[in-house]
């Protein structure tokens, strides 16, 4: 397996680093091989080069089999400028029309939901990852003046809804919870042209899987559901604003940002995914030690199992449990009761 590593900014690297620690673990465990090249793609080298992307190197991204990233965001560039330039360039280029983040409460974590536990928060959010309103279609008229015009427009094409939707059917069939159920989301009522088109092609889908219940949310009614009755849930496939919305509630739900992991699959044969936390590049907490590694060591779990690697994914997973549900104070930075290296050692130990 050949990994590209990209720590990123702030306290990114320390947290991959935490989630290379277990990964070295496993692996011995698991008995499987792995080769590591990092790359020092981010804010710093965008500061010192101006540089973000240099030339070249989606190609070189693309030979590898997964991408491992810390996280992106440096107090000095603007926002939007590495999160376009780095992170929706490689989903583009890289064709990562999937973007997949299961939303599940760990033992020990702390929901905001009273009376609210593992069992009841345990769903996956299938996210189409490279459409919508993010392909940058749009543009000012009398920009800076009294007149002015913005528009942005989103779009859809029928092969990127069919394809993500019978990507989340199959994921439904596979995870084989006993709801079966795939929830699409969007808003059928207002958004008439795109979201029909979505609705239509999930109709379309749905034939072909009987046995999986096709059900339907408005956006904001999913978003109540969420926080009132969150084991309603098994599978949500949605657009790709909705789902950036609707992913960050589920991110909260769980227990905040620092447990929160995503993946970003190109599930084709060939393809390149990339695998992160959730949590953002913190910077206000670099080299203090006390970032929560749980995210990241999350994402690894993640990578290895969509990358021929099931059984040490799950392991990982219910290491992370294990360390959540009986050693872990918190899951705020600097409450956890231990160092941002003393957790991933933790989870190592839990391995075995």
């Amino acid at each position: 397996m050949k990994i590209a590593v990209i720590g990123g900014d702030g306290t990114g690297p320390e947290v991959a680093a935490e989630g290379l620690k277990v990964l070295e673990a496993i692996a011995a465990l698991e008995k499987f091989k792995y080769e590591l090249t990092p790359f020092d793609f981010g804010g710093d080298r965008y500061l010192r080069t101006g540089e973000i992307l240099p030339t070249g190197a989606v190609d070189e991204l693309r030979m590898f089999d997964a991408i491992y990233l810390g996280a992106v965001g440096h107090p000095e560039v603007p926002p939007g400028v590495l999160e376009k330039g780095l992170l929706l360039e490689l989903r583009f280029q890289l064709d990562q029309y999937i973007n997949l983040r299961p939303v599940q409460l760990f033992p020990g974590v702390e929901t905001p939901l009273t009376g609210k536990g593992p069992d009841d928060i345990n769903f996956v959010v299938v996210r189409e990852n490279t459409e919508d309103l993010y392909c940058g279609v749009g543009g000012f008229l009398k920009k800076n003046t009294p007149d002015e015009v913005a528009s942005q427009t989103a779009v859809y094409t029928r092969k990127d809804c069919e394809r993500c939707i019978r990507w989340a059917f199959e994921f439904t069939r596979r995870r084989n919870n006993p709801k079966k159920m795939l929830t699409l989301v969007a808003k059928t009522n207002v958004l008439t042209y795109g979201h029909d088109l979505w609705w239509r092609t999930f109709q379309d889908v749905a034939r072909e899987y009987p046995e999986i219940k096709a059900d339907y949310n408005h956006v904001d009614a999913c978003c109540m559901w969420m926080v009132k009755n969150p084991e309603y849930y098994d599978v949500i496939v949605t657009t790709n604003m909705f789902g950036d919305i609707i992913t960050d509630l589920g991110g909260i739900l769980q227990g905040g940002m620092g447990v929160a992991a995503g993946a970003n699959l190109n599930p084709d044969a060939g393809g390149t995914s990339m695998f992160e936390p959730m949590g953002g590049s913190a910077p206000k907490y670099t080299g203090q030690h006390v970032i929560n590694p749980i995210a990241a060591i999350n994402a690894m779990a993640m990578l290895l199992e969509h990358t021929g690697q099931p059984r040490a994914g799950k392991r990982i997973i219910e290491a992370i449990k294990t360390v959540t549900g009986t050693k872990m104070k918190s899951q705020a930075a600097g409450k956890m009761g231990y160092s941002t290296q003393q957790v991933g050692d933790l989870v190592v130990q839990a391995l075995s």
